[in-house]
């Protein structure tokens, strides 16, 4: 708990030295950004790092990097931000450990300001070399519990604990039971209690605690059981990339009569996932979905949808639906409303972090509640004392499409500081 109030070191920067041959004023690095006059502003450089794999177990997050590199084209087209220029360094993670650490030793070694908008599942290997460097962790995609934990970690979502305490919310409005379906893990043994709050607040069961094997190809035996327990309730299922195949077996296990609804969250169902099994066919139909921003189809995402089409030059490794590329966008914003609210000529990691500690406000346009990052503003638990976003959305998927089930976000704080407590 007290490294939370450590305070970031100064890091030393490289000294950008210009030259100018006859007639030609050499501008790359020496921080003159094209349309913005004077030259008294430096180039800012991040890193956004995802997986970019085809591995069978392994997750594929290429259109984070690329959102990325869209938005430096976007930003430094209109002037940079806030007369900054914006370089973005992108790293592939592999979704390994090895991979994650890699990338954190080229940010230091790049000398970054932040890392912005990434994905890694493997937080213990790359927030050790960003804490001893100084350098901010900025709306991280949430995939590991420590991203909530660092005292230089600013995350824009409240990961997957604040998506099963909505989840439980969400269910309990309609399902008399809950099965629920997860992974035989460390990560998945924390679910149920987080499910369970929100269900027995409801005056609702506890769920029916699944545990599946990750990595497996057929979930026959879990379905059946899901199925038993279930009734004519509820079933919702938190596997990741396999949540796909366990609904797989699911369907074919059901029987014609059924009447059970089943669930999940973003993350583990998205609009790319209903898309591919065939939209309004697709098995997925009717399902609750429990995300962290709103539906894909909001008004608020038309800019992004602007960019994207405009600056991403047909990249299709960008989908506009994906939460991995809309969380990108977020924290890209965030990182720019701190740096004009800092009005600096010069931006560094440690002063970054010093803005997002005093209380710099982050507002993005209604994609998420207005984030801060100062003490008073996170929660406090012992599980995830940085999370500071403690909304998430209800959507269903109808004739193919995720939408929203109910207007505005859902506030799960009560049910994260319960959780702990109660279970």
């Amino acid at each position: 708990m007290t490294g939370w109030l450590r305070p970031t070191s100064p890091r030393p920067y490289k000294i950008l030295t210009c030259t100018a041959a006859a007639g030609a004023l050499l501008i790359s690095g020496c921080g003159v950004v094209p349309g913005v006059s004077g030259g008294s502003r430096e180039p800012v450089t991040v890193m956004t790092w995802a997986p970019d794999t085809t591995g069978a177990d392994s997750v594929n997050m290429a259109g984070m990097p690329a959102m990325a590199r869209t938005y430096g084209r976007w930003i430094d087209e209109q002037g940079g931000i806030d007369g900054h220029e914006l370089r973005v360094i992108t790293c592939n993670e592999d979704d390994t450990s090895r991979g994650a650490a890699k990338c954190a030793r080229r940010a230091v070694d790049e000398n970054v300001a932040a890392v912005v908008g990434s994905y890694s599942r493997y937080g213990r290997s790359f927030l050790a070399p960003l804490e001893a460097a100084g350098i901010p962790y900025i709306g991280g995609y949430g995939a590991s519990a420590d991203e909530f934990v660092s005292y230089l970690s600013y995350p824009v979502n409240g990961g997957q604990s604040a998506l099963l305490a909505g989840n439980g919310q969400q269910l309990a409005a309609t399902c008399d039971k809950v099965s629920l379906v997860r992974p035989d893990s460390l990560v998945g043994d924390g679910m149920p209690s987080l499910l369970d709050s929100s269900l027995t607040k409801a005056d609702r069961p506890a769920s029916y605690d699944i545990r599946a094997p990750e990595g497996a190809t057929s979930y026959d035996s879990q379905a059946s059981k899901a199925l038993q327990q279930a009734g004519d309730g509820c079933v919702t299922a938190v596997l990741g990339k396999r949540t796909e195949t366990f609904f797989d077996s699911f369907r074919r296990l059901e029987p014609e009569d059924s009447e059970v609804r089943i669930s999940s969250v973003l993350g583990s169902i998205g609009q790319p996932l209903i898309d591919r099994t065939g939209g309004r066919n697709s098995p997925f139909e009717g399902a609750y979905v429990t995300g962290w921003y709103p539906d894909s189809g909001d008004g608020r995402w038309d800019e992004m949808r602007g960019v994207i089409e405009k600056y991403a030059f047909g990249d299709n490794r960008i989908d506009p639906e994906d939460t991995g590329v809309q969380t990108t966008w977020i924290a890209y914003t965030a990182l720019r409303k701190v740096i004009e609210a800092m009005d600096r000529p010069e931006i560094t990691a440690s002063s970054l972090a010093v803005a997002l500690n005093r209380g710099a406000e982050v507002d993005t346009g209604g994609l998420t509640p207005v984030l801060r990052w100062r003490w008073a503003d996170t929660i406090g638990s012992p599980g995830y004392p940085r999370i500071v976003n403690r909304q998430v959305t209800f959507q269903v998927v109808r004739e193919g499409r995720l939408v929203a089930q109910k207007k505005g976000f859902v506030d799960v704080t009560e049910t994260l500081m319960d959780a702990r407590r109660r279970f």
